[in-house]
């Protein structure tokens, strides 16, 4: 990542690692981004009320070879507002060396609040997707014990996605449409 982002480096994971990854990630998204900050508010104002399933499209994965529970997906029901960027992140990943996470999909729209909180998920909103949960549970540090490939990070950070992984530390799993 040095050449990369020209960062020196820790010789450890540590904060300057983390910021030079953060700072890496965020040049590869688009500006102005696409998406709205993370406050109820401006999602809200966005993507509509949490659960609205009205809002809501399906998006054709069957070719892509994306399993959830070892069965075959054939379609993501996500926010209409995500549908063309998270097909051409999940288009991207197929084509990748790294397709495997694919193989481990774990949803997109679930009406429910964040974990361990009570404000709605961004699930509840369908503009969040999580792949490969076993590897990159949500309590696991990114990228001590978690796997989630920072070429994924990248694919999804070119559409203006966060990776939860590189910014919260954690639950890399998760990627959301947000600033």
């Amino acid at each position: 990542m040095q050449a990369k982002i020209g960062v020196e480096p820790d010789g450890f994971w540590g904060p300057k690692s983390i910021a030079a990854c953060q700072d890496y990630l965020r040049k590869l998204m688009p500006s102005p981004s696409p998406w709205p900050n993370a406050n109820q508010a401006s999602l809200t104002q966005f993507y509509g009320p949490a659960g609205d399933e009205s809002k809501l499209t399906t998006i054709n994965v069957a070719p892509l070879g994306m399993l959830y529970d070892g069965k075959s997906v054939r379609i993501i029901r996500c926010h209409a507002k995500v549908a063309e960027s998270l097909k051409r992140i999940l288009t991207a990943i197929s084509q990748s060396p790294y397709r495997k996470v694919l193989e481990k999909y774990a949803g997109c729209f679930n009406h429910r609040t964040m974990r361990g909180g009570t404000l709605p998920s961004l699930h509840a909103r369908a503009a969040a997707i999580d792949l490969d949960p076993d590897s990159n549970a949500n309590h696991s540090p990114w990228p001590t014990r978690s796997t989630m490939p920072l070429e994924v990070m990248e694919i999804f950070a070119k559409e203006g996605w966060l990776s939860a992984g590189a910014f919260w530390g954690r639950d890399a799993q998760h990627f959301q449409a947000t600033t």
